[in-house]
């Protein structure tokens, strides 16, 4: 009777393997995006993956889709009710009251990143597990803040190679315009209720506002002729706005105004932008987003603080640069030495020498698996190495190699000791060979 074949496991739906061809894209976002930060006086944070889940509720809002379905919640062996963060913006806030930064000079800036987690339906462009790069700035009013962090976060896709990108803008107003909006709102959306999605039934009770947000075919067009938020700004809003753009202006930055542009989260004031590619097609197409969050740290326990802030979708940038076909080095750099060895005790000097090279910032190649000195010299020519170091038995007792030019074949016997200053001499003398074949084009 045959055994039951093991079922081999696969990763969680709508979470994904960052594989090797792929990681060289997120190591030129993040390094590019940990420069920018620091050149613009941001700090570096970190905030627990697990909050208390009625950080995010109040923080988000309880009627929103991610509160309502879209959290990843547990209940610990103490009681405690905590929720996989689905954004990074409520920690961070968190994390500026606990830690009493509101006594310190202000505005104060923060920079974070790590997997964020929504339990919906996977698509392109939307996962379970994605990773975002956050930029927040608390303690401060001025338009100038709110056009700095897009200026920043447009100035990373543009430094990484991305091109043809727009940003989507708009003031949703604060607390001194919402009643009269949300009134219009729920007036031009009255007659229209039986044609709205199961969702957006239930968001025109409770916030009609999150109408304008809803991808749905038919609650989308429906919005096409809705009020739009502008048209009910008050002065301070108005001119809030108004300098926003005259910013943008001047720094000749590409933006359209969406005035049904007001985001899925019930924190933000005032303004709201996305970044888009503009030949981007379907649903999901924003690869970075924020606004304006002045009464988050009021609602979660501070001091009343105006705050703005954005983040970036790193698996949706990622993507992009693949669609655009941005050229990216490979992380390893090219090793134009080969280190090839014959028996065991050629593999401990091999061991030993491999680490000594590391010391000396040579990169040295390998495949130590094969036994046939043949066969490992053939992959040092189809990686393009310039230099082979052999290690037989006989070397390996003397404290010895050969040292074998690749492309003449020359060949000739080194000391241990000598090797390493050897080998840069000769590196500074022979031209690089391009190599046949690398683990880049194994990977992508």
């Amino acid at each position: 009777m045959r055994k039951p074949k093991t079922k081999a496991f696969q990763a969680p739906k709508g979470m994904n393997d960052v594989l090797p061809g792929v990681q060289k894209y997120w190591e030129k976002f993040l390094k590019t995006s940990k420069e920018m930060a620091a050149y613009y006086g941001f700090e570096t944070i970190g905030t627990p993956i697990l909050e208390s889940a009625e950080l995010f509720k109040k923080g988000i809002g309880g009627a929103t889709d991610i509160v309502e379905h879209e959290m990843y919640t547990l209940k610990t062996k103490g009681g405690d009710f905590l929720a996989l963060r689905p954004e990074l913006t409520a920690g961070a806030v968190r994390a500026y009251i606990e830690n009493g930064f509101g006594s310190q000079p202000q505005p104060v800036k923060f920079f974070h990143w790590g997997p964020v987690f929504r339990h919906e339906a996977p698509q392109a462009g939307r996962y379970r597990q994605f990773h975002q790069v956050d930029f927040d700035v608390i303690g401060e009013s001025d338009a100038v803040v709110d056009v700095q962090v897009i200026q920043l976060i447009y100035a990373i896709l543009c430094e990484i190679g991305l091109k043809n990108l727009t940003i989507r803008i708009n003031s949703i107003g604060d607390k001194s315009c919402w009643n009269r909006y949300r009134d219009e709102i729920k007036m031009y959306y009255r007659s229209k209720v039986n044609r709205l999605c199961r969702n957006c039934k239930k968001r025109f009770k409770e916030n009609p506002l999150r109408l304008l947000d809803c991808k749905e075919v038919e609650c989308a067009a429906l919005k096409e002729s809705a009020p739009n938020s502008i048209d009910y700004l008050d002065k301070a809003c108005h001119d809030h706005f108004k300098l926003i753009l005259e910013f943008l202006d001047e720094l000749g930055m590409p933006y359209i105004l969406d005035s049904y542009l007001v985001r899925g989260l019930d924190y933000y004031t005032r303004t709201v932008f996305e970044i888009v590619p503009e030949d981007a097609t379907g649903s999901q197409i924003a690869i970075a987003s924020g606004g304006r969050y002045d009464y988050l740290v009021g609602n979660l326990g501070g001091k009343p603080t105006p705050a703005m802030g954005g983040s970036i979708g790193i698996e949706r940038v990622v993507n992009e640069m693949r669609r655009q076909e941005v050229k990216v080095a490979s992380l390893k750099p090219k090793a134009r030495v080969f280190l090839a060895q014959l028996g065991d005790l050629a593999k401990k000097k091999s061991l030993k020498l491999f680490g000594e090279f590391r010391k000396n910032n040579i990169p040295v190649c390998e495949s130590f698996g094969r036994d046939s000195i043949k066969a490992q010299l053939r992959v040092a020519d189809r990686l393009g190495a310039d230099l082979a170091l052999i290690i037989g038995q006989k070397e390996a007792l003397d404290s010895t190699l050969i040292l074998r030019e690749m492309q003449s074949g020359v060949q000739e016997t080194i000391p241990s000791e000598k090797i390493i200053d050897e080998v840069k001499k000769r590196l500074k003398k022979i031209t690089p060979r391009v190599p046949l074949l690398t683990e880049n084009n194994q990977s992508d």
